[in-house]
C-alpha cells in the first residue's frame, strides 16, 4: 500500500486497534522441578474462568486478557492479572519465567489437562497431540499477541483506495497481506525478543543437540542463538506445511487438504508464527469462509524472564508498529518465499549471534545487521509520515541490532554462564513473584477497584 496515500490518516487513526495478550507458563517448585499438582482450585474451573485456564498440562497456566483499545490498557491489565496469579500460588510454587521447560519428570508423569464432560473433546485433543509430538514438547510456553485494526481505520483505508470489494473481502485482504509479510520478516522479532537459549537435560534431545555449551548442573545452553523455542527443535508440525495466503478460499482449501491427508487432525493444529483468527474459533475454517478474519494472533514471543509478567511494554509497542509496517511494506514476488522465510526463522533462532550467519532475501545472501537496520530505518520513516512518536522504541530496537550484547538472549547467556540454566531461572522467577506480591501490597488507591474487579474473576475458587 502506498504510504503517501495513507499519510492522509492521523497518528491516532493508524494506531487504532484492538489488543489482547495470552501467556502460558509452567508452575515450578522451589528446586526448579515441575509442579505436578492439579490446576490450583483458587482459579476455579478451567473451562469457565475467562482469564485463567490451562494450556496442554495441568501444570501449565494460561492467562488470557480481554481485548482493549490501547496497548497501555492491555499491558497494564495483563500485568495486574499476572501479579494476582503469581501471588496466589501455594507456598514454594511459582511461575516459570522461561519458554523452555524447567526440570521435567519422566514423560508419563507429566499431567495432561483434565476436563469435565463438557471438555472431553479438549482433553482428547491434548492426548492425541501428546502421542503425535511427545509430551515434553507440549510444555514449551510463550506469549501470544492478539491484534486487529479498528473497523473505522479499515473503512478509511478502503475509501482512500476506492476499492470496489465488499468490506469483508477487503478486510481479509488486509490481514492476509499482513500475515504474508509477517511470515517473511518475523525473524527480526525472534532476534529482538528471543530469550530461550538453554535446556535442562530432562527436556528434548532435539534441542540439546543444537546447543554448544553445558553448565555444571545438568543443563545445556547455546552461545549462538536467541530462541530455541523458535528453532528447528521447537514445537512445530512434523512436516513443513505451506498453505496459500492469497485468499481465504485458498487458505481454507489447503488446510482441509492437510486434514484429509492426515497431516493435521484439525485446523488449529497448524503451528505458524501468525494465525488468522475467525469470529467462531470452534468452527475455524467455516467461520473464516463465512465471517472472514476477525483478528490475527502473533505467536513468536518468548517469555521474558527479566520482567514480572514475561513481556516488556516497549516490545509490545514495537510489535504493533511492526504490524502496521507489514501492511504498508511492498511485497516481494519471490516464488519460494515461505520456504525461505522458514529457513531465516530457524537460522536466526539458532545462529543469530554467529557473525558468518547469512539470511536469504529473495535468494540472495544478506547480513542480519544490514537487513534489520534497513527495516527499522524504514519504520522510522513510516512513523515520521504518520506523526507517530515512538522514536525511543525504535532506538531501543536499533541498538539491539547494532550491539547483540543488548539483546535478551545475550543478557541471559551471561547469567547462565555464571549460575547455570535452572539456578538462573529459579532466581529470576522467584524474584518476579516477589515483585508481584509487593506490587499488590503497594497498589495505588485509584487502582484498588480494578484490582478488586480482576481478583474477583481470577480467584473464583477462593
Amino acid at each position: 500500500m502506498d504510504l503517501l496515500n495513507l499519510s492522509k490518516l492521523s497518528s491516532d487513526e493508524i494506531l487504532s486497534g484492538s489488543f489482547g495478550i495470552e501467556w502460558e507458563s509452567l508452575r515450578a517448585k522451589g528446586d526448579g522441578e515441575l509442579s505436578l499438582t492439579p490446576h490450583p482450585e483458587v482459579f476455579g474451573d478451567k473451562l469457565t474462568n475467562p482469564l485463567v485456564t490451562t494450556d496442554f498440562s495441568e501444570s501449565q497456566i494460561e492467562i488470557i486478557t480481554p481485548t482493549f483499545d490501547t496497548i497501555d490498557e492491555a499491558f497494564d491489565t495483563f500485568s495486574l492479572i499476572s501479579d494476582i496469579v503469581n501471588s496466589s500460588l501455594k507456598e514454594d510454587e511459582y511461575l516459570w519465567f522461561q519458554s523452555i521447560p524447567c526440570i521435567l519428570p519422566y514423560w508419563d508423569k507429566i499431567p495432561i489437562a483434565k476436563y469435565s464432560e463438557d471438555g472431553e473433546s479438549s482433553q482428547k485433543y491434548r492426548e492425541d497431540l501428546a502421542k503425535k509430538y511427545g509430551v515434553k514438547k507440549q510444555m514449551i510456553s510463550g506469549v501470544h499477541f492478539n491484534f486487529s485494526f479498528s473497523e473505522d481505520l479499515l473503512k478509511k483505508v478502503q475509501a482512500i483506495y476506492g476499492n470496489d470489494l465488499d468490506f469483508k473481502e477487503f478486510k481479509n485482504n488486509v490481514y492476509l497481506r499482513v500475515a504474508r509479510n509477517y511470515l517473511r520478516y518475523c525473524w527480526l522479532i525472534i532476534y529482538l525478543t528471543g530469550c530461550s537459549i538453554g535446556s535442562h537435560k530432562t527436556f528434548s534431545n532435539d534441542c540439546i543437540h543444537l546447543m554448544d555449551a553445558q553448565d555444571d548442573y545438568g543443563s545445556y545452553y547455546s552461545t549462538k542463538g536467541p530462541s530455541f523455542r523458535n528453532a528447528s527443535c521447537g514445537y512445530k508440525n512434523l512436516i513443513e506445511l505451506y498453505p496459500s495466503y492469497n485468499s481465504i478460499d485458498e487458505f481454507t482449501r489447503d488446510i482441509e487438504g492437510f486434514i484429509d491427508d492426515g497431516d493435521l487432525s484439525q485446523a488449529k493444529e497448524l503451528y505458524t508464527q501468525i494465525r488468522l483468527k475467525p469470529k467462531n474459533p470452534k468452527d475455524l475454517l467455516n467461520s473464516l469462509k463465512n465471517d472472514g478474519i476477525e483478528y490475527i494472533e502473533v505467536r513468536t514471543l518468548d517469555i521474558n524472564p527479566f520482567y514480572k509478567c514475561g513481556l516488556v511494554k516497549h516490545d509490545m509497542k514495537f510489535l504493533h508498529l511492526f504490524l502496521i509496517y507489514m501492511l504498508i511494506k511492498d511485497e516481494s514476488d519471490y516464488a519460494d518465499w515461505q520456504k525461505e522465510a522458514k529457513i531465516n526463522e530457524e537460522n536466526v533462532a539458532e545462529k543469530a549471534y554467529v557473525e558468518s550467519m547469512r539470511l536469504l532475501k529473495d535468494g540472495e545472501e544478506v547480513t542480519l545487521k544490514e537487513w534489520a537496520s534497513d527495516i527499522i530505518n524504514e519504520m522510522y520513516g513510516m512513523c515520521e509520515v504518520f506523526g507517530i512518536s515512538e522514536s525511543h522504541t525504535l532506538d531501543l530496537m536499533l541498538n539491539r541490532v547494532s550491539n547483540p550484547d543488548l539483546t535478551y538472549g545475550k543478557r541471559l547467556l551471561k547469567l547462565i554462564q555464571e549460575n547455570g540454566y535452572i539456578n538462573t531461572h529459579s532466581i529470576l522467577s522467584k524474584n518476579n513473584q516477589k515483585t508481584s506480591i509487593n506490587n499488590l501490597h503497594n497498589i495505588d488507591a485509584d487502582k484498588q477497584e480494578e484490582l478488586k474487579k480482576y481478583s474477583n474473576v481470577v480467584l473464583v475458587g477462593k
